[in-house]
């Protein structure tokens, strides 16, 4: 019998392989910040948010944000192992008719709460939710994932702001602190550490953990569930195309081809 940090790493492991053999069929695509956030969203779909696969629209389900929407096949990879749809659509991404285009839009994929592609603005849409659920009087949460590169935008800090002057202690923020973007390392481009000194500085619950450590990944969402009064922001260190060789620790996987001999490759070394 397995525990549950064992069938999370199993799931885990599965999820990797789904988002190698999706990129890989297509040739090119966003291999390094979809496998950095691997762990982060198995826990969520499987463990965190409240949901009903089979009911999409559900009113009162959480909410998921993916900011950085260039992470589209790690979602989709999440979303049909959920079951919200077939697998076999994942063959079809980021092709001519296709329901998973390569940034996620919400008008094309069941479960995709937000359309996403210019970055820093789905902070802004998770707020607009968490204040819906306020006004209608709702107990559903939402929650955001970011990038860390992301965060040079100005209106990510905007909506810092007032997310903690409205005391939004049903959002969640998860931040893929990996230290790449897509022209290179971070902090040379424009440093936005120490993340989560700044996030506290704008009135956020703030909690720092390794992003790929499920059992720190449930202290993390603990400690979300027991703040009140404040936002929280979770600062995942994380490692860009975690789990190949080809991909990790490279600002070369942002977004890079993926030939047939290294899908095969990849997917030995994710066995």
């Amino acid at each position: 019998m397995k525990d549950s940090y064992e069938e999370l790493t199993d799931l885990a492991l599965e999820a990797r392989r789904e988002v190698v053999r999706m990129i890989g069929g297509l040739g090119v695509g966003h291999v390094g910040g979809c496998l950095s956030i691997v762990e982060a969203m198995i826990y969520l779909y499987y463990r965190e948010m409240n949901i009903k696969p089979e009911q999409p629209d559900w009113p009162d389900r959480d909410r998921f944000i993916m900011s950085k929407g260039h992470a589209g096949p790690i979602l989709y990879t999440m979303l049909g192992l959920r079951g919200y749809f077939s697998k076999d659509l994942f063959a079809t991404l980021n092709r001519p008719g296709t329901h998973l285009p390569s940034h996620c839009d919400m008008r094309l994929t069941i479960g995709v709460d937000m359309t996403a592609g210019s970055l820093g603005q789905g902070l802004s849409c998770a707020i607009g939710m968490a204040l819906a659920a306020r006004m209608d009087k709702k107990d559903y949460r939402v929650f955001c994932v970011v990038g860390d590169g992301e965060q040079q935008e100005g209106q990510v800090w905007e909506a810092a702001m007032y997310a903690a002057s409205q005391k939004l202690d049903n959002l969640v923020l998860l931040i893929d602190d990996n230290g790449m973007q897509i022209d290179g390392v971070t902090d040379d481009i424009n440093s936005v550490r120490p993340l989560e000194k700044r996030w506290g500085a704008f009135g956020w619950a703030t909690i720092a953990i390794n992003g790929h450590n499920f059992r720190e990944i449930e202290r993390a969402f603990d400690f979300a569930g027991k703040t009140t009064g404040k936002p929280t922001a979770i600062v995942m260190n994380t490692i860009k195309g975690k789990g190949i060789s080809i991909a990790e620790n490279k600002c070369s996987s942002h977004n890079m081809p993926l030939t047939a001999e290294q899908t095969a490759e990849a997917l030995r070394e994710l066995q």
